[in-house]
């Protein structure tokens, strides 16, 4: 089946070298103005502008019609916690009347809250309550995520998880084994057991279900030396690395991805110099996380302009979960990236589509709008790419399309 899609306004292809995109790299999207694209089966086959396709259409080619809007590469969202039961919607309350995250975790809430939910509920019902998320993900414009287990801390229940992952549908899915996400509440006070299972038992059998593996990196949870325990021995197993890292404190965890080689360092809200230093010689991705920082009500955002400053090929990702970022909307983050971290548009728009396919190693099948890659994009409901940042708290996603075809929104 041929397609073509014509009046875009902007066709945002990014365009460029098939390498993560770093400094003044960043602001460039390599946009075709009143732009046109071809697409035979799932595959983009030419780019370019209107005049010059127009004329080579199949008449029996189905035209799309973008009506003079933005049309972009789908959103990648590389840090996600798609799969859980029931809500910390209480939690929230308590937050806004001054307690905090970390005494409400204390008391039994935050993560091991939602585990307890989440072990309860059937495959169904996960499953169900998934498919509400992914549906969040697709209205506003996502077509691609990083998706977590970490919320059943037992290896039936993270099988359970991740294989829930693996039928989340029209979604394409990054599975990432994160049982290293809390201490459960049945080894409180052993946590080296813990360490224990998840080394000898979960992960010789999880290893066939996930593609990474990740640990949340706190001294109150997995210390550094906890930390690279676990991941070496799932990058034994063949899984690839992300962490949790610097998120709440200063714990070296940065210092210990760049050490291990892992594709990513997440949140980082607390990194210092030698921390982006260290990123930078192992060139590891760090993945920035706004949404979360927002919602928990704090004000130390990432350090996004010193990191592009070193030459990082920064990502930005919207942590959906239940308890420290609700939200699937990658266009909140990006007008969190310009307003609070003083990124670009054009920069917060590469460090979610094509740098963030970089970190999930897809670029070389989505992220941009290229010949021969996958047909995942997206008809923005605007003019111009600014828009998107601009006009916060708005779904801009007239029409989502993966592998070519129309999955949500005015198809």
């Amino acid at each position: 089946m041929k397609k073509a899609v014509l009046g875009c306004s902007q066709l945002v292809t990014l365009e460029g070298p098939p390498r993560s995109r770093i400094g003044r790299e960043l602001r460039d999207l390599a946009i075709i103005a009143d732009g046109a694209m071809l697409i035979e089966n799932d595959r983009i086959t030419q780019v370019g502008p209107r005049t010059e396709l127009a004329p080579i259409i199949d008449p029996d080619c189905e035209v799309i019609d973008a009506g003079n809007r933005v049309v972009m590469p789908g959103f990648v969202d590389a840090h996600t916690h798609p799969v859980f039961a029931g809500n910390r919607a209480a939690e929230f309350e308590q937050r806004a009347e001054g307690a905090t995250y970390a005494e409400i975790a204390t008391a039994g809430g935050g993560i091991r809250s939602t585990v307890r939910q989440t072990r309860a509920a059937t495959e169904d019902d996960l499953l169900a309550a998934a498919q509400k998320h992914i549906r969040w993900f697709l209205q506003t414009g996502t077509t691609t995520i990083e998706a977590k287990s970490g919320y059943g801390l037992t290896l039936e229940d993270e099988s359970k998880l991740l294989r829930v992952i693996a039928h989340l549908q029209p979604l394409r899915t990054v599975p990432t084994f994160l049982g290293a996400h809390e201490i459960p509440d049945e080894y409180r006070g052993r946590k080296y057991e813990y360490i224990r299972l998840l080394i000898d038992e979960m992960l010789p059998s999880i290893s066939k279900l996930a593609e990474y593996c990740d640990v949340f990196c706190e001294p109150d949870v997995f210390n550094v030396e906890d930390s690279r325990e676990i991941l070496s021995a799932a990058r034994a197993r063949g899984l690839g690395l992300r962490i949790h890292a610097d998120q709440l404190s200063n714990s070296g965890a940065s210092a210990l991805a760049a050490e291990l080689g892992a594709a990513t360092a997440d949140h980082v809200e607390h990194i210092d110099t030698r921390g982006i230093l260290a990123l930078k010689a192992a060139n590891v991705q760090p993945v920035l996380l706004p949404g979360s920082v927002y919602a928990l009500g704090s004000s130390r955002y990432p350090p996004a302009r010193d990191m592009i400053a070193a030459g990082l090929a920064v990502v930005l990702a919207t942590d959906f979960n239940p308890g420290s970022s609700p939200t699937p909307s990658v266009p909140m983050i990006l007008s969190l990236a310009c307003t609070q971290m003083k990124m670009t548009p054009a920069e917060a728009i590469t460090a979610a589509t094509f740098n963030a396919a970089c970190s999930l190693n897809r670029a070389h099948e989505i992220g941009s709008l290229e010949p021969g890659k996958l047909a995942d994009f997206v008809i923005h409901d605007c003019a111009d790419y600014r828009e998107i940042p601009y006009f916060f708290g708005i779904q801009y996603a007239r029409a989502v399309f993966i592998g070519g075809q129309c999955v949500s929104g005015e198809c």
